[in-house]
């Protein structure tokens, strides 16, 4: 099983549902998929879409998923992250009005290069990510990153 984690941004998140449906009629992800959609408002077949799931059963759907596919943020990596969980991480970007800002493009770059998750800036190379997902070894996660928390902190003071 794949699990998509959309946050509980009231922005929506339509392109990354769109790639994953088409990665789906492709037969690149032929697993069940279940979202996690929060605001983002899409129909499909091909998914088990929730908009809003309780704590305790998104964590039972992220400690059963083969691999998990998430927006950039901060808590849906690291949730994931900590249960050892293959991550895929994409960016919302303020362009497509999916964010207030870019600021998951700071978050994404800084966990992938850490070698906690692949991370992508773009949804058309959730197919690559995919394909590299078999040979990803995480890196364990490791709490006392500064630039990791100088960025946290920093977007919990502008909000």
């Amino acid at each position: 099983m794949v699990l998509v984690m959309l946050g509980t941004q009231n922005n929506s998140f339509h392109r990354l549902l769109e790639e994953i449906d088409r990665l789906i009629n492709l037969k690149k992800i032929d697993e069940k998929v279940i979202v996690q959609a929060g605001y983002t408002k899409y129909k499909s077949n091909n998914m088990e879409i929730f908009d809003l799931i309780s704590k305790e059963k998104l964590e039972n759907y992220q400690k059963e998923a083969n691999y998990i596919i998430t927006h950039g943020g901060v808590g849906s990596i690291i949730t994931s992250i900590k249960l050892g969980k293959k991550v895929i991480a994409v960016s919302r970007k303020h362009e497509y009005l999916e964010h207030v800002n870019n600021h998951q493009e700071e978050i994404v770059e800084l966990f992938d290069k850490k070698g906690y998750i692949i991370g992508i800036q773009d949804v058309s190379n959730l197919g690559q990510a995919i394909d590299k997902l078999k040979d990803f070894v995480p890196n364990e996660y490791k709490l006392n990153n500064k630039k990791m928390l100088n960025i946290i902190e920093n977007y919990i003071d502008n909000l």
